[in-house]
């Protein structure tokens, strides 16, 4: 894959505090979309912008979602590049650079519009009430959730259950594990402010990574015998892992693809329809090796790895599950939203 240029950060944001451990902030707006509308926020198809960067893990996973339920016509989507400063994630890639549905450059516009002092990081997935511009909210662990609960009546015909009521308890379970130690845990080891609090979290991350080999080893899904939330939400870190957390973050006791069962797994995922297709290689790695330039100051961005084998036979069906259950496939990705070519597998 070769690098494309990406525009200059004229104000680099601060990810590591020199002899602290790492620990995420997460106070998100928690307002929710409800068919009840609760919040103020009802259930309404056209109403809502999705903001979701390819190359945010926590951003692909609302992006995976909305494509396996089949919600691309009812909820629209904003992609910003792949890197931000200080302030916020912008357009960059769209046309004059705004987004062409919202009409912002930068997506803290949308945060201001309805806290004219928001005090936290302008996250991405967010989603914005179009005719207002106003941010709804960027809690994207109910917002995947509330994509597969609450909006059913919009979902397509044939789409799966993420989130099937006799298995919740076991998948908030693994959820709640696999964020800890994995999804949160890489960040934990690659934003350490001490050699303590770096052996640590990847001392927890790799315990985890064994105990997933383990479980994987036979099953083909985390929970249950289809694709669910858990399967999404560990995916968008496997993804991430030999491109960027390996070296990046320093979680490098061993490649992703050096684990038999995960990569065979993460393999697995990434060939079924809406998750390697949502997956940018080229913007993850401009993301992380640009934004964070306290951990990589020149701003080189390498040329590997090697992609191709997330095509590779994964084995997987030996072990039986159905990803999509008793639905179907996703159909193509809408022609605004495909990965450009180069830079997937």
């Amino acid at each position: 894959m070769t690098t494309e240029a990406v525009t200059g950060q004229s104000t680099p944001g601060s990810y590591v505090e020199p002899g602290e451990e790492y620990t995420r902030d997460t106070n998100y707006i928690e307002d929710r979309i409800t068919r009840d509308g609760r919040d103020g926020w009802p259930v309404e198809a056209g109403r809502y912008r999705l903001v979701a960067a390819r190359a945010c893990p926590w951003a692909n996973r609302t992006a995976i979602v909305r494509r396996l339920l089949g919600l691309e016509n009812v909820i629209s989507l904003g992609m910003p590049g792949p890197t931000h400063d200080a302030r916020s994630w912008t357009f960059d890639l769209d046309p004059d650079g705004l987004d062409p549905v919202l009409g912002i450059h930068w997506l803290q516009d949308a945060y201001f519009r309805r806290f004219a002092d928001y005090p936290r990081g302008i996250t991405v997935p967010a989603i914005v009430e179009v005719a207002s511009g106003k941010v709804v909210t960027n809690n994207f662990p109910q917002i995947t959730l509330d994509f597969e609960t609450e909006w059913t009546e919009h979902h397509r015909d044939g789409a799966p259950d993420l989130y099937p009521e006799h298995l919740r308890a076991e998948i908030d379970e693994v959820n709640d594990l696999i964020f800890r130690d994995v999804n949160n845990g890489v960040y934990r080891a690659g934003f350490a402010g001490s050699q303590d609090a770096y052996e640590k979290a990847y001392t927890r991350l790799f315990d985890r990574l064994d105990w997933l080999e383990e479980r994987l080893a036979s099953q083909r899904y985390l929970v249950g015998d289809t694709i669910t939330e858990a399967d999404i939400r560990l995916f968008t870190t496997l993804a991430r892992f030999d491109a960027v957390y390996h070296g990046h973050f320093k979680c490098n006791r061993n490649k992703l693809s050096e684990m038999p069962v995960l990569w065979a797994y993460a393999r697995d995922l990434f060939q079924t329809p809406g998750f390697g297709d949502t997956t940018d290689f080229v913007q993850i790695k401009q993301h992380y090796y640009i934004v964070h330039s306290d951990i990589n100051p020149t701003g080189i961005v390498p040329a590997g790895p090697d992609a191709s084998g997330w095509l590779t036979a994964h084995g997987r069906e030996s072990l039986g599950g159905r990803p999509f259950g008793d639905g179907t496939p996703p159909g193509p990705p809408l022609e605004g939203e495909r990965v450009p070519e180069g830079h997937g597998a």
